[in-house]
């Protein structure tokens, strides 16, 4: 006889990784996290966030486990109640640093950026970024674990989103507001079309191949 299906447990962030490095003799904390590594075009954005832990944000979570509307929400809170920095990689340099170095460049500046100067920093990830003056730990899946990181992900989320509005409107024909550079069958085409625009990142293979055929058509 079958047995019934075991339910499903949905892990929520806490702060279990920011408490074990204040107990390890840190004072403050950041959590850091980004949006926008895998996409074609636009730039990878990244959040640092130190959050005052007697007024932890309600509902923080990964957010891309989040709605739109709610993600705002919860921007316009964690602004309102934290230290925040954030830094913007943008297609020049990801093609010079590649996406990885790009995005480790963007986490040690927008620590470095922070308004109060954390001495511990979590990452989203597998890397710490080599340039930090700081110990840090990588948390693989740290957005869906740590309220620090989950408020950095929110944080880098929304700006990103909002980046890509602006790039819609400088370039509406490739649909930038929909899919947000993802390589979505819609922004495909579009590069097919009208080639790259100067938000595309002319390192990633489709947008070679869309300026190889713009130039010989």
């Amino acid at each position: 006889m079958p047995k019934p299906d075991s339910p499903i447990v949905v892990i929520k962030p806490s702060l279990r990784h920011e408490r074990a490095a204040l107990k390890a003799g840190a004072t403050i904390v950041a959590g850091v996290d980004e949006a926008g590594r895998g996409p074609l075009a636009g730039p990878v954005v990244v959040a640092a966030v130190i959050l005052d832990h007697r007024r932890v944000p309600k509902g923080l979570d990964d957010s891309k486990r989040l709605t739109a509307e709610i993600r705002e929400e919860l921007f316009a809170e964690i602004v309102a109640k934290a230290t925040v920095s954030v830094v913007a990689a943008p297609p020049a340099i990801i093609a010079a640093r590649n996406i990885r170095g790009a995005t480790l460049w963007a986490m040690t500046r927008a620590v470095l950026n922070l308004s109060m100067a954390p001495d511990h920093v979590l990452v989203d990830g597998r890397d710490v970024p080599p340039g930090l003056p700081v110990t840090g730990q990588a948390i693989i899946d740290g957005d869906a674990l740590s309220v620090s990181i989950a408020a950095a992900s929110i944080i880098a989320k929304v700006t990103r989103d909002r980046m890509c509005q602006i790039m819609h409107r400088d370039t509406p024909d490739f649909g930038f507001a929909g899919h947000k550079g993802y390589s979505t069958p819609e922004h495909l085409k579009a590069l097919k079309t009208f080639g790259p625009s100067r938000h595309h990142r002319m390192d990633f293979a489709p947008c070679i191949a869309a300026a190889e055929r713009t130039l010989f058509d």
